[in-house]
């Protein structure tokens, strides 16, 4: 087999109608649009979410919630990731190296799932009780940015 030789499968391919070449072809004239009217038009036809005038789904739904613009989003890392990774000092550089983190302008913040056996040098932006006491327990020290 070569590729010249290559076929598609009897039916698979279908050709587009074509529309607008001549009457001979059966789709010539008004091109199946029909005669006048909104979508006879070039252009024509109404925006996406158009009911004909009648209340928009859209806007007959009620909304919901409050999004507030100036919440804070933290990264969560848990002490047993820390534990998994070769790393004595833990900061945005280090864990962005490690692939951790994508970014290194985001906010971390330490949780305490999890063991930790090995010193931490820790430099986040919070830390949760329970995980600032594993890492000094196991001789580390954290530091608040």
């Amino acid at each position: 087999m070569k590729l010249h030789e290559l076929k598609y499968t009897e039916g698979s391919k279908k050709d587009t109608t074509r529309v607008g070449r001549g009457m001979g072809s059966g789709k010539g004239k008004t091109s199946t649009r029909g005669h006048k009217g909104q979508n006879s038009r070039s252009g024509g036809g109404v925006r996406p979410g158009f009911e004909g005038g009648q209340t928009p789904l859209f806007r007959r739904i009620p909304k919901v919630g409050f999004t507030n613009i100036f919440q804070k989003e933290y990264v969560v890392i848990n002490i047993e990731k820390l534990q998994e990774l070769k790393l004595t000092e833990v900061n945005h550089e280090t864990l962005f190296n490690a692939k951790v983190i994508k970014n290194k302008r985001v906010l971390i913040k330490i949780l305490g799932n999890g063991e930790l056996t090995k010193k931490l040098v820790v430099k986040v932006n919070k830390v949760s009780k329970h995980a600032e006491e594993a890492i000094k327990a196991a001789g580390g020290s954290v530091d608040l940015i």
